[in-house]
């Protein structure tokens, strides 16, 4: 099979040209800059007017199967990211039960072989004892290992500090964290329930998640790295002191620490929680604007590598319950490429930069084989977008399972035009041809092992 993108922007290893992409089964064969080569194709897209950008590959998804199915699923939620312009995703381990075990970690690939829409992979998850399961990974197979070093959905917390050094200081591949002191988190919450009972008030929420506690567990992450030479990837920055802990002197696929930021960070701020109360509840909270602005200035600055999701759906109905008892997270990967985009439209962020933080640079940090860019002999992971195609998130065309958005009413002037995975093209401008399903991510990788001794 033959298809041919002509006449598209390219956006690539950060330049534009004008051109376009034969595609030959799964992977790229040929790329382009001017005039379409003549050739007899199966299939030819006249691309005039549209971006076509590499996949976005999306470090950091909670799709909540097995054991928590009513929220989203294998199924639905990879379908929202290839409308999302999303190709392969990266999903994490506390579902129901925990993926703790080699078993249960390939019980995940099997199933999302047979139901997703996008290419995947799973993070082995930590617990404070089960450091020889985590060791006997094939990590060529497998995208990395997340350590919870603070406490949110789910009950995967490393708390012992004799585990979080063997981690540290023992495994052979990046180490993905979720950074938040439990400790300080369960003082400040117990202040607010002494004053508010059940019932406090959502604006509360990144006082309890509380910026010291942010630091206290990125800050004690990185000095654990620093001793031990780990490869480490701290998640969802959301505090502008953090930012202290990264370096942009060197280029990113020289650093052992690295640093994700997530949309809602770059959106939201803490201004918002009255309008949208436990919608926008993350862990880490979603905080002040000045956080905001220094976390987007870190990913221009090149100190913050990868922008991510962190796609965590409930239902509209979990959300809605108190402040104690609404769980935290919301979903994400369908509008995270447009609501970039609607950044680079008001001139905050540049295409290129988008590209480079979404899917290059998650691409070159985890070692992904041959996919995260526009090359020929590359995976045909590819999105065309439309730059001025304006459209409003509404219930009808969100696609989540759990039926809603923090989006839902923002006009994104960004649209998804088709979105390959694979060389096929599995969304088309609202239609989806699901005959074809997403393979497992391989991953470059040698014995990564770390010199430092217990």
């Amino acid at each position: 099979m033959l298809t041919l993108i002509k006449n598209a922007t390219v956006v690539n290893e950060r330049k534009q040209f004008k051109g376009g992409v034969l595609i030959e089964g799964d992977r790229i064969k040929t790329v382009f800059e001017g005039a379409a080569p003549e050739i007899a194709v199966d299939k030819e897209i006249d691309a005039e007017g549209l971006l076509l950008l590499p996949g976005v590959i999306d470090d950091q998804v909670h799709f909540r199967d097995p054991g928590l199915t009513h929220k989203g699923d294998l199924y639905t939620e990879p379908k929202a990211a290839v409308a999302g312009g999303v190709t392969s995703f990266m999903e994490m381990p506390n579902t129901k039960p925990g993926t703790v075990s080699i078993e249960a970690l390939e019980a995940k690939y099997d199933k999302a072989a047979q139901t997703s829409l996008a290419n995947f992979s799973f993070y082995m998850g930590t617990t404070n004892d089960n450091y020889e399961e985590v060791a006997s990974v094939d990590y060529s197979k497998v995208c990395g290992v997340k350590i919870f070093m603070g406490s949110s959905t789910g009950n995967m917390l490393v708390d012992s500090i004799q585990a979080l050094e063997k981690f540290f200081c023992k495994t052979r591949v990046i180490i993905a964290t979720h950074c938040e002191d439990d400790p300080m988190i369960a003082e400040n919450l117990a202040k607010y329930k002494a004053e508010y009972g059940d019932d406090i008030p959502v604006k509360f929420h990144p006082y309890i998640r509380s910026r010291e506690a942010c630091y206290a567990s990125s800050s004690k992450a990185v000095k654990m790295a620093e001793k031990c030479n780990t490869r480490l990837h701290i998640l969802h920055i959301s505090t502008k002191e953090e930012l202290e802990l990264f370096r942009n002197d060197i280029p990113h696929t020289e650093k052992r620490i690295t640093a994700e930021a997530c949309v809602h960070h770059l959106w939201f701020s803490e201004e918002d929680y009255d309008e949208k109360g436990t919608l926008i509840k993350w862990n880490p909270a979603v905080k002040t604007k000045a956080d905001r602005e220094a976390i987007f200035q870190a990913i221009l600055d090149d100190k913050i590598d990868v922008i991510a999701t962190d796609h965590a759906p409930h239902t509209l109905e979990e959300k809605q319950q108190p402040y104690t008892s609404a769980p935290s997270g919301g979903p994400l990967i369908q509008h995270s490429l447009v609501a970039m985009m609607e950044f680079v439209r008001q001139g905050k962020i540049t295409v290129e930069k988008v590209v480079e933080k979404m899917v290059h640079n998650v691409a070159d940090l985890f070692d992904v084989v041959d996919r995260g860019y526009i090359r020929e002999g590359y995976f045909a992971d590819l999105v065309l977008v439309n730059p001025d195609n304006p459209w409003t998130v509404a219930k009808e065309n969100i696609l989540y399972k759990c039926g809603w958005s923090p989006f839902e009413g923002v006009t994104f002037n960004h649209k998804i035009d088709k979105t390959f995975v694979n060389g096929h093209m599995v969304y088309d401008n609202g239609a989806f041809d699901e005959s074809q399903k997403g393979t497992r991510l391989f991953f470059n990788r040698t014995d990564e092992g770390n010199e430092c001794e217990l």
